[in-house]
């Protein structure tokens, strides 16, 4: 007896495969059952989306080629996954498989039959570690603590957790998750952090709390061993509790009982290549699809989420339920209150200073005291690029738009887009002048220029001061961030000079000062999300003062400005994040601008920008001369408001011309039907003579960057 299947595989949206496969098998496969076929001339992995009866085309069901394995041992997909990854695939107009496979571990693709075997037996032997659920924390709860882990059990959520730093967040989700664990034998907890360097802290606190038994972690950073390790932990529901980065949001866990998303508000959580989908989104989704209570905490939540918490006219609730600590945990801390903010005006300090005396007096007296220091410039490299004051001679990369990064360590410049790396020239490539100069400061130059300023002060107990670096370079080797990190908590460290990658979640109980350098491009950028992006990135950097609840003393946080008068910065130093979402919400909702309206990016790459921008104003005008024609289209179509294509902000990346054309709807509905029938129109403009230019294209839903 034949069976028919419908088998998902990998397949870019742009390759016109965007759905399920018709494949024939000699024995029943259940559905979500993932099995080897063939795919040209190869032989992949697929997942059995869903069982059909015989094509009623003869001639189709004698070309329907026949599934080459089924993976025994691995249980089903369930249903309520494939929803998941089926709702992402129409929402963020994506091929299904592209979706579903890149949702699972890259180790399925290649393991044999045999191999498959053997690891799985490994995986369900027995163990001798504790698998029961431990109980209660040793932490006394704040009565903030008490009320929000009382409306979380008591509500369906999906809940906003706005905490200040240091409110004791973190507690409060472990809390949850005991709880959720504790109702069902079978229940699993999943909890997302926005960045791989963040896993680690907290897989310790779980840990710590539950047992390395019930705790697993996934995310890109793990071997492919250690990937599928995790992720066969998690589907046979061996794992309780689940920590990993955005690709955690598809795990397959059957017995799903709540989700946390930590810092929701990270942009990290939107992926930026092949598949743009936000994890935090589709976690609210998820939790409501399969009835999981979902948890949202960030003290500088996202826009998006502060405003669908915003009780309604009405008096009733938002669509998340906002639950708000506003103390930070610990009596001493909680008196001592929180880190205070000062503004030093740039314009009255000595020139070209890049660190003001009275910050870097303040600095000595933290490091004398034996307090730590944490000093924030969002650019790495030593300068941002070199340049010849006799021509006008920059060091442009020559295959992106954008400049090569001056790195002084190793004398190279350093394309931060493609990767491009050359040596520096001794002279002007131009007109020889061998007096080449450095534009802009970077981490590099900063940790150098601090061992000098900083070279007579004196710890208490007489040594030098000790200064580290972490950002993208200095912890590119396997091992050099949890090293560094390791080295911080442990006091070996004065003064951490870093990027971003030092301002998110990280628990550094010995800082007293924190100092945020050149942060004013966010508040010009062309970019409407910048405020909020530099809100969030200095907010989250003043949380990492004075966290130590038995010190008792508030930490203090230094911003360098040329306007110290701005409103974000008036916000920041009262600590009034709800002043600063209402003033950038009323902003929005005079432009038009999300949470407001919906927007979405047709994006195009060809050799040539003239070919990219034509290939999406074909589209453009095609969609708006056919759309409104069609009865089924016309309302949709008519809520759509149609930008020109122009260039992406940097326009030319490893050789190739990027453009992208802007659709904006007040409806999200009518754009993603608009969207959806835009699909046809790329497929087919892209094989006409004049657009085989067209390199690949892609749809951005929600893009987090115009």
């Amino acid at each position: 007896m034949t069976y028919w299947l419908s088998v998902a595989v990998a397949a870019p949206a742009y390759s016109a495969l965007a759905g399920p496969l018709l494949y024939r098998a000699e024995q029943p496969v259940a559905a979500g059952a993932l099995v080897r076929v063939p795919l040209g001339t190869r032989e992949v992995l697929g997942i059995v989306w869903s069982t059909e009866g015989p094509p009623t085309d003869s001639e189709l069901a004698e070309r329907t080629r026949a599934v080459a394995s089924v993976l025994q041992g691995v249980p089903p997909l369930s249903a309520s996954w494939r929803g998941l990854v089926g709702f992402a695939a129409r929402y963020y107009q994506r091929a299904l498989g592209e979706i579903a496979l890149a949702a699972l571990p890259p180790q399925l693709r290649t393991l044999t039959a045999e191999q498959m075997s053997r690891r799985l037996a490994r995986e369900t032997a027995p163990s001798d570690q504790d698998e029961r659920v431990k109980q209660g924390g040793t932490m006394p709860l704040t009565d903030e603590q008490s009320e929000a882990l009382a409306r979380i059990g008591a509500d369906p959520g999906p809940f906003l957790l706005f905490g200040v730093t240091g409110s004791g967040k973190t507690e409060v989700y472990m809390r949850a998750a005991e709880a959720a664990l504790a109702r069902s034998p079978n229940a699993q907890v999943l909890v997302l952090v926005p960045e791989i360097n963040l896993t680690p802290q907290l897989e310790q606190r779980f840990v710590a709390r539950f047992g390395a038994a019930l705790v697993t972690s996934i995310h890109s950073g793990l071997t492919p061993a250690r990937r599928l390790h995790a992720w066969l932990r998690a589907h046979t529901g061996r794992a309780r509790i689940v920590l990993g980065t955005r690709v955690a949001v598809f795990a397959s866990l059957p017995g799903l009982a709540l989700i946390i998303v930590d810092e929701e508000h990270d942009p990290s959580y939107k992926q930026q290549e092949g598949a743009r989908y936000s994890a935090r989104d589709l976690a609210v989704y998820r939790g409501q699809s399969c009835g999981a209570k979902v948890i949202l905490g960030s003290a500088t939540p996202s826009l998006e989420s502060w405003h669908a918490s915003v009780p309604t006219a009405e008096g009733g609730r938002g669509r998340y339920q906002r639950l708000t600590m506003a103390r930070r945990v610990g009596a001493a801390a909680a008196q001592a209150g929180l880190p205070h903010i000062r503004c030093l005006d740039m314009a009255q300090q000595p020139r070209g200073a890049l660190i003001a005396p009275p910050l870097l007096a303040a600095i000595a007296q933290c490091v004398g005291a034996g307090e730590q220091v944490l000093i924030l410039l969002n650019r790495r490299g030593w300068a941002r690029v070199l340049s010849c004051a006799d021509c006008g001679w920059k060091s442009a990369c020559p295959h992106c738009s954008a400049y090569c990064v001056f790195h002084r360590l190793d004398r190279t410049l350093r394309c931060h887009h493609c990767g491009f790396t050359q040596r520096v020239p001794r002279a002007c490539p131009t007109c020889g002048n061998p007096d080449i100069g450095a534009i802009g400061r970077g981490t590099e130059q900063l940790e150098a220029r601090l061992a000098d300023l900083l070279a007579d002060v004196r710890r208490p107990d007489g040594g030098p001061v000790r200064i580290a670096r972490i950002d993208a370079d200095s912890t590119r080797h396997k091992g050099a961030l949890e090293s560094a990190l390791a080295s911080v908590h442990a006091g070996e460290v004065d003064v951490l000079v870093g990027t971003q990658m030092i301002a998110k979640g990280h628990d550094f109980r010995r800082v007293a000062l924190v100092a945020a350098l050149e942060p004013d491009g966010g508040l010009f950028s062309s970019d409407f999300r910048a405020p909020e992006r530099l809100f969030a990135l200095l907010m989250q950097a003043a949380g990492r003062a004075g966290r130590d609840a038995a010190r008792g003393t508030a930490g203090q946080m230094w911003i360098q400005t040329y306007v110290p008068e701005h409103a974000l910065y008036q916000a920041l130093k009262a600590h009034d994040y709800p002043a600063f979402a209402a003033q950038q919400l009323a902003e929005r909702a005079q432009a038009g601008l999300p949470p407001y309206s919906h927007l979405a990016l047709l994006r195009a790459e060809s050799r040539r920008q003239e070919t990219a921008q034509d290939f999406l104003n074909a589209v453009s005008a095609l969609a708006r001369r056919d759309f409104v024609r069609s009865a089924a289209l016309a309302d949709a179509a008519a809520r759509i408001r149609w930008y020109p294509a122009v260039p992406q902000m940097v326009q030319r990346v490893a050789d190739v011309e990027r453009a992208q054309l802007l659709l904006e709807s007040a409806q999200r509905a009518a754009l993603q039907q608009v969207l959806a029938a835009c699909q046809p129109l790329l497929h087919t403009l892209r094989k006409t003579p004049e657009h085989r230019g067209i390199l690949r294209w892609a749809i951005d839903v929600d893009p987090l960057a115009l």
